[in-house]
């Protein structure tokens, strides 16, 4: 008799153990689930309350010529990047045709001394030689300008770097234009520039190393023009008026809007950009 009562209790205790075993298996992984839940919607939180990075401008000057047969992959890059910017900036682009390739056959009809020269100066301070095709990225780094990784890398070590608040705004008139600068000055004592571009060009080169080829352009830098120092402290502006009859390459059969005018307020000693903006006119 006892031992027929001990039998049954052990029979019955077994499926009691298996409930009480599979109760606490789904209290764990119910906790498991619950606490995923939680820090998953912590992490989601976090990154969602995350402040947008404010992307820097970033002026690419790219010293070029028709002349040069180095010189079309660099002006394709180009391009593609006024498209397109990089994630981290909002990229400004100037092509600066120099005149030092001339004198090989072809004569490149967007080229400048002045261009030459101010790429001789942005060598000079970087301890940099002067070639073609060479982009100086906001006056500070110097890169060949074909090579698309040394760019976009060159591009973002510079969005790192914060620039002076600035605009642009630009208006068109029968006689030229007027522009409107405004930036903060931050107690810098900078020069301001005005470059003004026309926003695309091609041409059909027949003698030198690109006879024969068909090449296009962008942002072509028709004048730079030196306004003056830029002082003072907080916002501050100025109105610089632009007479067509002086720049007519860029507004020569020109429509409206396709005129790019960038404002630039540039370091006198390191060259380096300190505020960039454009607009068109």
């Amino acid at each position: 008799m006892a031992i027929s009562a001990v039998c049954r209790a052990v029979a019955l205790e077994k499926p009691i153990m298996r409930t009480i075993r599979n109760l606490f298996v789904a209290v764990t992984v119910l906790c498991g689930i619950v606490a995923t839940a939680v820090f998953a919607g912590s992490t989601t939180t976090s990154e969602s309350v995350q402040p947008n990075r404010t992307r820097v401008s970033v002026l690419l000057e790219l010293f070029t010529s028709e002349g040069c047969s180095s010189c079309p992959p660099a002006d394709r890059l180009l391009e593609s990047l006024d498209r397109q910017s990089p994630a981290d900036a909002d990229v400004i682009v100037l092509s600066e045709h120099v005149d030092y390739w001339n004198y090989l056959g072809w004569s490149d009809p967007y080229s400048s001394a002045f261009f030459s020269g101010r790429q001789r100066k942005y060598a000079d301070r970087l301890g940099a030689t002067v070639y073609t095709p060479q982009l100086v990225v906001d006056g500070h780094i110097q890169t060949l300008g074909s090579d698309r990784l040394e760019v976009t890398e060159a591009i973002s070590r510079s969005a790192q770097m914060p620039k002076l608040p600035m605009s642009v705004r630009a208006t068109r008139s029968a006689a030229g234009g007027s522009i409107r600068v405004e930036a903060n000055s931050g107690g810098k004592d900078a020069d301001l520039y005005i470059a003004i571009a026309t926003d695309h060009a091609r041409s059909q080169v027949t003698r030198g190393e690109n006879g024969g080829h068909f090449l296009s352009h962008v942002a072509v830098a028709r004048a730079i023009v030196r306004v003056g120092k830029w002082d003072g402290t907080g916002l501050a502006g100025r109105d610089v008026s632009i007479m067509a009859k002086q720049y007519p390459a860029a507004f020569g059969g020109v429509t409206p809007g396709d005129i790019r005018v960038v404002a630039i307020l540039q370091d006198p000693q390191s060259g380096r950009i300190l505020g960039v903006a454009q607009t068109r006119l």
